[in-house]
């Protein structure tokens, strides 16, 4: 844990530690982007989305860090000058609702070294702690979801795709992306008509 301590003493290098939309979609600079795994949590479907995937009448479904197990994302090292801004663009970002409790974590990176981690853990007693759904309530809630940041589905497809580039197998995300693709494939494009009207 010495090495974990230095990484992060005062002064140091911000890491920040990114297991759903984070490892495709940052938002802040970095300089240095690795494979990296946590242990004690597992990647989780497992909260009701009422910002960015979805409404307070109708939720989507976003990831979060539950515990147990161990999961495999992206580790990113944020230099000290940026530091602040990205803490607080990331607690913007992750904490519209308050689902998230700020956790930093012992983070191993792919090359070996131990750092720790910024990163965000579900609060088991909020309001939009989703649990253990089953494949086909999932199916359903994510296929309803919209939000700020766009179509449920959106999010899962894109954050399956990157744990593929990651060589990560997660076999839940794998079933639901699936379908989602599936049922995309299946759905006929709907063309308006030159007369219609624009207006929303």
């Amino acid at each position: 844990m010495d090495e974990a301590r230095m990484e992060t003493g005062e002064g140091a290098d911000l890491w920040v530690f990114g297991y759903g939309s984070l490892m495709w979609r940052p938002g802040f600079p970095f300089r240095e982007r690795h494979a990296a795994r946590v242990r004690g949590y597992h990647r989780s479907l497992c909260v009701y989305s009422h910002v960015h995937r979805g409404t307070p009448e109708r939720p989507g479904l976003v990831l979060g860090l539950d515990r147990g197990g161990s999961c495999r994302g992206v580790a990113f090292r944020v230099d000290v000058a940026h530091a602040q801004e990205t803490i607080a663009y990331l607690r913007a970002r992750e904490q519209a609702t308050a689902v998230y409790l700020e956790r930093r974590l012992a983070t191993r990176l792919a090359d070996g070294r131990l750092v720790t981690a910024l990163t965000y853990v579900v609060d088991r007693a909020h309001l939009q702690y989703a649990g253990r759904l089953d494949h086909e309530e999932t199916l359903h809630i994510v296929r309803g979801g919209v939000g700020q940041s766009g179509a449920n589905p959106d999010y899962v497809l894109s954050t399956a795709v990157h744990l593929v580039e990651l060589g990560v197998h997660d076999p839940h995300l794998a079933r639901l992306a699936a379908a989602l693709a599936e049922e995309a494939s299946r759905t006929p494009a709907v063309i308006a008509p030159a007369t219609a009207s624009r207006a929303g």
